[in-house]
């Protein structure tokens, strides 16, 4: 592993062309092929330095809703001390006061300090990770340990504290690389005489005792592959539930965790179980009910690992089930343990199912996808794909008019989803929508983005989108209303020119922002000014702005013929305020 690190960061110029020293460019380089940044992110991540803090990277991740906080000790060869860990326990200690961190750190760390903020606010969870290609001492393991649970033992500043050393890096950097959802084969060790196979009507079942430490080897925890078709993703090391289950595993209650725990749900497509090796090998393996016990298993495994759990279990049911239909219906049923949201059920609402259906049958050879985990089959065409969170982060740009909520799940499926998903709303208009953003995606090597903005292209692309609506707007002459998205297909045809302004609009929105926050002496975070209002009023005037010199400038005029639609084709901005 610690070869093939070497090697990638020797033969690619991107980390000697950003990063000053060897430290630096190990963190970069987890950044980018295990967490999967991009560059512009990778740089932006990046706070090492002088005045740091012992914290060498941060990423605030509005999808996942967590902060995820990295220190890095990349070293040739050798044993790892206590020390890195003295620096994780710094800094969550640091972080417990924000203002006075903000003092004295340096200028990358100050602008994640306003993000982290801002999702602290929003109860996004909070992950620490120690990475290195060493091994802890025995004295730093038993530090680890202590740490983790001084980590999660705080409810109003509970955290998450993971070792990210070569065998972690190994199994990461595999999941990364597996681009395309494989069909996850995992092979389970059990004790025959706790585990009972029986034929129920519908499916084959296994049900059993299945060891703490045994869960930690399964694939598709730290990436979710392993829970594709449960109706919702880890909730983080914050909810009330998962901080009880860490509470159970970190005293010595945890011989009883088997008791306190409804168990775990895994569907199959088939398994095989010899009863006489104590051994069950499963293919297609999905779990559906457990994604929060097991990743907060999988987050105390140095706990798990000691030998006060080394009896400690879980109850597993598998069950081979073929069905798809029926295994949804699984998923959303088992899931009691934590209470499912409206937006984890949203897949089977009467509107959502009706857009899929007219999508479907005007576009045989799309699919619009409402459920988490839905993989396209080749058959289809991709640029009639669309994903029903996708489409709900386009019509919160577009038709709302509110870009800065276009990232923030929780308010398009609970707050808004009555607003965003109408009945009615035609498949032209949702192509066109995704032709746009594809468009988008397209040219966003080429637009003329600062790095900042670059970093944030989750938030970003979706402000280009708004920005394109509002420069047709404004040529129309309709300021007040929004345009259909099926009436801009002309405009289509001119993405070359039209998105390098809509770019426009948001560098110079951004930039005036920023300026007027450094006239008052305070801190500008560009990624709370993208979650702000003030980013969409200020590209909103810029757009207008832009749209009243098109005539003056080479080939506006024509651009402002293709962008040119019937009055009838404008209505009311869709209130999401």
């Amino acid at each position: 592993m610690l070869q093939q690190i070497l090697q990638e960061i020797g033969s690619d110029p991107f980390y000697q062309a950003n990063f000053p020293n060897a430290g630096q460019q190990f963190v970069a380089w987890y950044l980018r092929r295990v967490i999967l940044r991009d560059d512009a992110a990778t740089r932006d991540d990046i706070t090492d330095g002088a005045d740091d803090k012992q914290i060498d990277a941060v990423i605030v991740d509005d999808t996942e809703q967590r902060i995820l906080i990295v220190q890095g000790k990349f070293i040739n060869e050798g044993k790892v001390n206590a020390e890195p860990l003295r620096e994780v326990l710094s800094a969550w200690i640091r972080l417990q006061d924000l203002g006075a961190l903000q003092k004295d750190c340096n200028e990358r760390l100050k602008k994640k300090i306003e993000a982290i903020r801002l999702a602290l606010d929003d109860d996004y969870h909070l992950d620490f990770e120690l990475l290195t290609t060493g091994t802890l001492t025995e004295a730093a393991q038993a530090d680890f340990t202590a740490f983790s649970d001084k980590f999660s033992e705080f409810d109003d500043f509970s955290a998450s504290l993971h070792l990210v050393d070569t065998a972690a890096l190994e199994t990461r950097l595999a999941e990364a690389e597996a681009r395309v959802l494989p069909s996850i084969h995992h092979t389970f060790t059990l004790d025959p005489a706790k585990t009972l196979a029986m034929g129920l009507p519908g499916a084959r079942t296994v049900i059993a005792a299945v060891p703490l430490r045994e869960c930690l080897k399964l694939p598709g925890i730290t990436d979710g592959k392993l829970f594709s078709k449960n109706v919702r993703q880890s909730l983080g090391s914050s909810n009330k539930v998962n901080r009880e289950l860490s509470k159970t595993i970190h005293t010595d209650k945890v011989r009883d965790f088997f008791f306190y725990h409804n168990g775990v749900t895994a569907l199959c497509d088939s398994m095989n179980l010899d009863e006489k090796n104590g051994s069950l090998t499963v293919d297609g393996l999905s779990v559906v009910n457990g994604c929060q016990s097991l990743n907060t298993i999988y987050s105390a495994s140095e706990r798990i690992r000691s030998d006060d759990a080394k009896d400690a279990h879980v109850l597993f049911r598998f069950y081979e089930i073929k069905d798809r239909a029926f295994g949804d219906r699984i998923s959303i049923n088992t899931n009691s343990q934590s209470a499912v949201k409206a937006r984890d059920l949203r897949s089977n609402d009467r509107t959502m199912v009706g857009l899929k259906k007219a999508f479907e049958t005007r576009y045989q050879s799309g699919m619009f996808m409402t459920k988490r985990g839905d993989v396209p089959p080749a058959s289809k065409d991709q640029a009639r794909v669309i994903d029903a969170a996708t489409f709900a982060k386009m019509t919160m740009a577009w038709h709302c008019q509110r870009p800065n909520y276009s990232a923030n799940e929780k308010k398009l499926f609970d707050e808004y989803y009555k607003t965003l998903f109408r009945t009615g709303y035609a498949p032209e208009s949702i192509l066109a929508l995704q032709a746009w953003l594809t468009s988008i995606e397209n040219a966003w090597p080429n637009l003329n983005l600062n790095n900042e903005l670059k970093a944030g292209k989750m938030h970003v692309k979706y402000h280009v989108l708004f920005a394109v609506s509002a420069l047709i707007n404004a040529i129309n002459k309709q300021p007040t209303l929004v345009v259909d998205p099926k009436a801009t297909v002309n405009a289509l045809q001119s993405t070359g020119e039209i998105l390098p302004l809509a770019a426009t609009c948001i560098e110079n929105a951004m930039q005036s922002a920023r300026m007027q926050d450094e006239s008052a002496n305070r801190v500008f975070s560009p990624q709370n000014w993208l979650k702000a209002n003030r980013s969409w009023q200020g590209e909103t005037l810029v757009a207008g702005t832009q749209a009243g010199m098109l005539g003056s400038f080479s080939g506006g005029a024509a651009l402002m013929d293709r962008a040119r639609v019937e009055p009838t084709a404008f209505t009311a901005r869709w209130s999401a305020d």
